[in-house]
């Protein structure tokens, strides 16, 4: 197995940057599963018990101006590593002012993901910081359980407000109770609901829209007035909410019948 590649434009790093920073902020260990034209962040914890599930694909041809990788054969051209993502994230922290930096598989007496970042200094001379990061090497028997997830048709789906907004509101109602209710429609429209023995406290979005396939695959009884509603772990939200750091242009909430 070999992979090394190089970055050298500031926005493509600044996103990749982000990219590392979400998944950090979302789970403490993370799958990196390397391809010939792509990179995948990859977590697939246990969603029936509140774990984080996520699928980020890259473009390797968006971020990087040398890609070179082999997989395990030729018949299955990828590399699996398991990594922790905050090392991954500490490490890209020191390369905000980047002239070039650099990631490549080795072995130094156990796999790492070395990291290697050339800064220029006040005398306009470079100087290299290196960072190791320890992996694991996921094998071919275990790829199966780490493969895109399929999304089924929705009940509901509709577009979210500015998730900075929404962060603010629900770190708001956090202080009054440890569940939320989320409601949506076909309209629109999209509530956010604590309920107590004491209080009630409701926000509402007019006007957000929702996506065409919702529509489409809509029940033809469903009023598009009629509010679908599920009741979520308000810490859980605030996990989502917090570690988004790509500023998305659009973000969605979908709530599927099982």
């Amino acid at each position: 197995m070999k992979f090394r590649a190089k970055l050298v434009d500031a926005a493509c790093l600044n996103n990749f940057t982000r990219v590392s920073n979400m998944i950090a902020k979302l789970a403490k260990t993370c799958t990196l599963r390397i391809s010939p034209d792509k990179l995948n962040f990859i977590l697939s914890d246990k969603v029936a018990n509140g774990g984080v599930s996520m699928w980020c694909e890259l473009e390797q041809e968006n971020f990087f101006s040398e890609f070179q990788m082999e997989g395990v054969s030729a018949e299955n051209n990828a590399i699996y590593l398991e990594l922790t993502s905050e090392n991954l994230s500490r490490a890209l922290k020191t390369a905000q002012n980047a002239r070039v930096l650099k990631i490549k598989l080795t072995n130094k007496h156990f796999p790492c993901l070395t990291v290697s970042i050339e800064l220029l200094s006040v005398s306009s001379s470079s100087r290299v910081v290196t960072h190791d990061i320890p992996v694991k090497v996921i094998p071919r028997k275990l790829w199966k359980d780490l493969q895109e997830p399929t999304v089924p048709d929705a009940d509901v789906s509709i577009y979210l407000p500015v998730l900075k907004t929404m962060k603010s509101i629900v770190e708001k109602m956090k202080n009054i109770s440890n569940h939320l209710i989320i409601e949506a429609n076909l309209n629109g429209e999209l509530n956010l609901k604590i309920e107590t023995e004491l209080v009630c406290v409701t926000t509402h979005f007019k006007d957000l829209g929702n996506p065409p396939l919702a529509s489409e695959n809509a029940s033809q009884d469903r009023n598009s007035e009629q509010m679908a509603e599920v009741h979520i772990d308000i810490r859980k939200l605030l996990q989502f909410l917090a570690g988004q750091q790509v500023n998305p242009t659009k973000a969605t909430c979908s709530k599927f019948a099982f």
